[in-house]
């Protein structure tokens, strides 16, 4: 849920032709889904939910038998992405270009709501709607496979809504975490397919993955990935790995109460850094900034970085995303959790445009501030 200080700018409907649903809509737009749509439908409880409490815009246009359409836009805070969830005409009320005049909207409050890319997915045998988008300036990007009630693959399409904006990408695939606790070991292994194309990436390898680079930290349950864990995980499989920390102390043990649990992490702490100290791992008690970073993403490195997940999800817990690319705008990361009790799907997690002061305060976790980096290199030959 977003945070009670996350708002977005006002944006005006007046004399677009189009409101914004009220409740009161709530069954003639359940009545649109079930007539327009065989599968993967809204429900109305959905509906409910859409129209009182979640991060979205629901556009609609009055006809003259009720409403003649909709189209629904979701955001997720701290980012600079706008989802296109879902748009549809009513068979009763069916006005030429209106499904198009729907997508135009769309992008005109999403622009005006700050966000500078809008995406969607459309069934791959549906023509006319990929028709439609493409011809409004849509790129694809991407597959999902899989995606629908019917298993039909989803077309991932994209467009840039300030034009003045750009950015190069680097091809990193992407993995979703299985567990709420293996982002670390998710992130690790999206980088090192990127570097290592016939790594063969599952739940196995993400849970070995984890076992090795846990710190035991948790304020409940089980642990989570420290920078030097994963360090030592990649390393230990032929990677090339540098370490930035903000200071020397034992990462995130101020965010535990438990003097036993505080003992038990400054042991692990310990024998991490002897092990590092054998391997030769560069590690840098200092910030990175993102010019930096940058600089090493562009000779091939891949940055992994530890966030307060607040800003994002609305919960103070330590998470760990992979850089993907930054331009003078944007920070763009692949997210290996997916918030499917938000609405999200895999599309939402994938290249997120962050605005770089935004990045800046996410990527540092607890009282004192914690910023942690483990970029990675192919494997030496």
């Amino acid at each position: 849920m977003p945070s009670k200080d996350f708002v977005d700018p006002p944006v005006s409907l007046a004399g677009s032709g189009f409101r914004r649903a009220a409740l009161s809509d709530l069954h003639a737009l359940a009545e649109i889904e079930r007539l327009g749509f065989p599968g993967d439908r809204i429900s109305r409880r959905q509906w409910r939910y859409l129209l009182t409490k979640a991060h979205a815009d629901t556009l609609v246009a009055d006809g003259d038998n009720g409403l003649g359409g909709y189209v629904l836009l979701l955001y997720n805070r701290g980012t600079s992405v706008a989802r296109l969830y879902s748009v549809a005409v009513s068979q009763q009320a069916r006005r030429p270009g209106l499904g198009r005049r729907l997508a135009q909207i769309a992008e005109t409050v999403a622009r005006e709501r700050g966000r500078a890319y809008l995406r969607l997915e459309v069934r791959r045998d549906d023509a006319a709607s990929l028709g439609l988008f493409e011809g409004l300036g849509y790129r694809r990007f991407g597959v999902l496979d899989d995606h629908y009630e019917d298993h039909m693959q989803a077309i991932r399409l994209e467009k840039l809504l300030k034009p003045d904006l750009g950015s190069t990408q680097a091809p990193i695939p992407f993995y979703e975490q299985t567990l709420e606790f293996t982002c670390g070991a998710s992130c690790l292994m999206m980088a090192m397919k990127a570097l290592q194309p016939d790594l063969v990436l599952n739940r196995t390898l993400e849970l070995r993955l984890w076992r090795e680079a846990t710190t035991i930290f948790m304020t409940s349950g089980h642990g989570g990935c420290g920078p030097f864990g994963l360090a030592l995980a990649a390393h230990r499989r032929g990677f090339g790995v540098t370490i930035y920390v903000s200071d020397s102390e034992v990462p995130l043990v101020d965010s535990v109460r438990s003097p036993e649990k505080k003992e038990v992490m400054r042991l692990v702490h310990q024998d991490m850094l002897e092990e590092i100290h054998t391997t030769g791992i560069s590690v840098r008690y200092e910030n990175l900034p993102l010019e930096q970073m940058e600089h090493f993403a562009t000779q091939g490195e891949i940055p992994l970085v530890l966030i307060s997940s607040y800003r994002i999800y609305g919960e103070k817990m330590p998470h760990w995303v992979v850089v993907v690319g930054i331009d003078e705008h944007f920070v763009y990361v692949n997210d290996p959790f997916v918030d499917y009790d938000e609405g999200e799907t895999l599309s939402d997690s994938i290249h997120i445009p962050i605005p770089c002061r935004e990045f800046a305060r996410m990527a540092r976790y607890g009282r004192s501030g914690l910023q942690a980096v483990v970029l990675l290199r192919r494997p030496a030959l």
